[in-house]
């Protein structure tokens, strides 16, 4: 076993590489359970000694190269915090509810539903995580399809760009912007300051698109239009009263508390871990414990020792070096290539690994050129990997659930689809990123 230890010592750069490289394959595979591989590569970095199993070191000293130190328990807390408010708010119907009281505005009409859709999706997205947004707003498309005798696709194929694009808004509406925000220490307002203002720009540019794209399946019968607007959406009502009194209450306190994070002085983790904590007052615990996504949160523990592999071993500086040599220095060059790098990759592979990875990079990249010049990548890096999703059916998780549920109900979303309107939506998305990335920190 030591002669074991030494060897990764040696190698241990192209060893933990190695490890990110192959896990990276079998996710993007996805002939295992990505949960599986994450944890299968943490114990391989763990077993050959890229990152230590004690806690202290002989000498009683904190051991740095410990596992746990490169799990980010603020994203971790945050998730399962957010996780048990979601499930206890979707519970109570009040986001059915809230959905079919927008639907019975759009007067029953398809072209009105479908942007009515996609910004409420948006919203919703920016303060719930994609995958609970899409499974809420589901439901509802292949109601509405089925009074209005229309084709769902195009609705569901719009709900997953909404959902990417809105989730980027803020610090909880996607995975990869509550890793970035706390590995860069931004605050809820920082992104809201920062992204909304863009987000807002492309929502309304792809739902051009979209309307233009999809234009001739937005058609419905008159008669089937009227009886929508009579049942006032008819899709959704709320279930339990108290409960939905109370989510609404302590989601709004949650928020609240986000905002002004910086005036408390407490981590939004805490923050969230309070309003869970509160809601569970008035719940089974083991039945709200039962529903969460267990999977997303061992799939982020298992990631971050494989790259805190790497990054013990150097490797992440390496990179970072890299990139810096590449671009002269240049803090608009670096910016670029990880917007439009992140795009392309994150359309391509998970972008939560994606950007477990990139974030320690910019952080290497932030200790050699200072806070001010790493401060625009870490939004190149939230935008590219939010948006970058698009691109194609497997590019974010919400897309995956989203055809596997249109194909359960007869409608099958092929690849070639997805990604004919996915490619557009994603350059649309990058483009307008780039050129407000360009006029606010390069002009």
């Amino acid at each position: 076993m030591e002669y074991i230890h030494d060897f990764a010592q040696s190698h241990a750069v192209a060893l933990s590489a190695g490890i990110l490289i192959i896990a990276y394959i079998f996710i993007a595979a996805e002939k295992i359970s990505k949960v599986t591989v994450a944890l299968i590569g943490a114990c391989a970095a763990i077993f050959l000694g890229l990152v230590s199993e004690d806690k202290l070191l002989e000498n009683g000293a904190a051991n740095l190269a410990y596992y746990v130190n490169y799990i980010d328990f603020n994203v971790i807390f945050l998730l399962i915090s957010m996780m048990i408010i979601v499930s206890i708010a979707a519970g109570s119907g009040i986001f059915n509810y809230a959905a079919a009281k927008m639907l019975a505005l759009t007067r029953g009409r398809p072209v009105l539903i479908l942007p009515a859709l996609a910004f409420f999706t948006a919203f919703v997205s920016a303060f719930l995580d994609n995958v609970t947004t899409v499974i809420l707003v589901m439901p509802m498309t292949f109601a509405i399809a089925e009074k209005l005798e229309i084709n769902p696709v195009p609705f569901l194929i719009t709900e997953v760009f909404a959902s990417n694009i809105g989730g980027t808004a803020t610090l909880i509406g996607d995975p990869p912007n509550i890793i970035i925000g706390s590995a860069a220490g931004l605050s809820f307002m920082d992104f809201v300051r920062e992204l909304t203002p863009i987000v807002a720009l492309i929502m309304v540019a792809v739902c051009a698109f979209l309307l233009f794209a999809f234009r001739k399946s937005l058609k419905a019968p008159k008669e089937k239009m009227d009886e929508l607007m009579r049942s006032e959406g008819g899709v959704g009502a709320i279930t339990d009263r108290a409960c939905a009194i109370r989510s609404i209450i302590v989601l709004s306190l949650v928020i609240l508390g986000f905002m002004l994070h910086d005036a408390i002085g407490f981590q939004t983790s805490t923050i969230a871990l309070a309003g869970a904590a509160v809601l569970l007052i008035f719940e089974k615990p083991e039945k709200i414990f039962r529903d969460l996504e267990w999977n997303t949160i061992f799939f982020f523990i298992g990631l971050f020792i494989i790259v805190g592999a790497l990054e013990a071993s150097g490797g992440i500086k390496m990179m970072a070096d890299a990139i810096l040599k590449a671009t002269h220095g240049s803090q608009a060059a670096t910016s670029m290539i990880i917007l439009w790098g992140s795009g392309f990759i994150s359309g391509i592979i998970d972008n939560i690994p994606y950007t477990a990875t990139m974030t320690p990079m910019i952080l290497e990249i932030e200790k050699a050129m200072g806070a001010e010049y790493a401060y625009p990548l870490w939004w190149s890096l939230s935008l590219g990997a939010c948006l970058g999703g698009n691109m194609t059916i497997i590019g974010a998780a919400a897309n995956v659930i989203v055809s596997e549920n249109s194909a359960k109900h007869g409608h099958k979303i092929t690849f070639m689809q997805f990604f004919k309107y996915g490619f557009i939506v994603m350059l649309i998305s990058l483009a307008i990123s780039a050129a407000c990335l360009w006029l606010k920190f390069f002009i």
